[in-house]
């Protein structure tokens, strides 16, 4: 259970404390941030744990909904019901009104992106022991890469799905400058900073000039040099390494008797957290039946196993795989990776150098993210004092490194990987609404 504060406790908080929160929704995790004397910045969301992954469980069989970690959790006991993670990826698309069935009926993925965000606010409060109505929510530099419109759009709906939750006063914070703010409460002396922040959704940075004198302004504005970020994170990592790595076993760039490949978009779509259960359709299973039929014996080997993990609705798991993999590839230079719920003894010896070489390009765009950051703020790369890591991705071996090299002579220092953010919400919505 969440820790609640007992009555004496909130009356004592209640004189000192932040009358608003800081929310950081993310792709993979979540935090609530909330500043109040003599204990730390994040609350507790899930049996004391202060990140709640961002998944939901819809349980067909027992008609629940549950969240973080219990929703995986089910999901891996083997209850029938629909898993749905990575919904942040959703804003500023044409997905975000469409209608999706689950536990036998239409939702939008608006409606189920509310059922967590409001979920986050009541774990939140009972942490607390007491409620919110006004916060700062985080967001990346760009929700949509290049389209204006369609990233005030993806802000316009979570302000909206914030307040239809009880949020009556939402503002919004960088959640790289966010990061920023966190860091700033250990400095000692002024130092300029890029903020390095990939998520499970986007790769975000800004460039702060930080230092114990400027963080007591409210307006700090002109402190920051540049932001900028690209719509590539961790779940793109992990699509990446699934497509190079695992895909191939199941068909994907395979040809039929005519020659031609085996189309593309299903393995695609198994790769991509929310577009899985794209798969599992009536539509496509006789679509594969075709496939299979015009395939040669070579290639129906590997069809066998899509159709068994499309038949048995093993994406999601597979997909986690992809994830575990990248995960282990950080620490190790060869990841045995056991598939064995698509055929038995299937696996695949998954090298570093495979994965980074599957995810080259997004890593060369993210260096030519930051290379720009810091043309457009005017700064030299050895004018840098300090590079600020945060966010789950950020331990990738091939991204520490290419970013590191652009700014040789600065110091590098890790955050709370999966803190940051919403610890230095919390530090501005203490600012902005006192």
């Amino acid at each position: 259970m969440n820790h609640s504060v007992t009555a004496a406790e909130q009356h004592n908080l209640a004189v000192t404390a932040a009358n608003a929160c800081g929310i950081d929704f993310g792709t993979s995790n979540s935090t609530v941030g909330w500043v109040r004397p003599g204990a730390p910045n994040l609350l507790a969301l899930e049996d004391g744990k202060t990140t709640l992954p961002s998944m939901l469980f819809f349980n067909m069989e027992e008609d629940t909904v549950s969240f973080g970690r219990a929703a995986l959790g089910e999901y891996l006991e083997g209850y029938e019901g629909r898993l749905m993670r990575s919904l942040k990826s959703i804003l500023g698309t044409g997905l975000m009104d469409l209608q999706t069935e689950v536990q036998g009926r239409s939702l939008s993925f608006r409606t189920i992106l509310g059922h967590f965000i409001g979920e986050l606010k009541r774990r939140a409060e009972t942490s607390a022991g007491r409620g919110f109505d006004s916060a700062v929510l985080g967001r990346p530099v760009h929700f949509v890469d290049d389209n204006p419109a369609a990233d005030q759009l993806a802000q316009d709906i979570l302000a909206d799905i914030a307040r239809a939750n009880g949020l009556k006063h939402v503002e919004f914070q960088f959640e790289p400058i966010a990061a920023a703010f966190d860091f700033e409460s250990t400095l000692q002396r002024e130092e300029l900073t890029l903020i390095v922040d990939i998520g499970g959704g986007t790769s975000d940075f800004s460039l702060l000039r930080l230092s114990p004198e400027r963080a007591r302004q409210l307006e700090r504005r002109g402190d920051i040099l540049a932001n900028g970020g690209v719509h590539i994170g961790g779940t793109d990592f992990d699509k990446s390494l699934s497509l190079s790595s695992i895909m191939p076993l199941l068909g994907y760039h395979s040809r039929l008797k005519n020659n031609s490949e085996v189309p593309s978009s299903y393995y695609f779509n198994l790769a991509t957290w929310h577009t899985i259960n794209f798969v599992y359709t009536r539509k496509i299973w006789t679509e594969l039946q075709d496939v299979f039929r015009d395939s040669g014996d070579q290639t129906r080997t590997s069809l066998d196993r899509l159709l068994n993990l499309i038949q048995r609705r093993t994406g999601h798991w597979l997909a986690m795989r992809a994830e575990e993999t990248k995960i282990a590839l950080s620490d190790a230079s060869i990841h045995h990776l056991e598939l064995d719920r698509i055929e038995d003894g299937l696996y695949h010896d998954v090298t570093r150098d495979e994965f980074e070489g599957a995810i080259e390009g997004q890593i060369t765009r993210i260096e030519q993210t930051v290379n720009n950051l810091l043309t457009d703020a005017g700064v030299r790369a050895d004018q840098v004092d300090t590079v600020f890591f945060t966010g789950g991705s950020s331990g990738v071996p091939l991204l520490r490194q290419r970013v590191s090299a652009l700014l040789p002579a600065a110091r590098h220092v890790e955050g709370d990987l999966f803190g940051s953010i919403g610890a230095g919400l919390a530090i501005d919505a203490s600012r902005k609404f006192g």
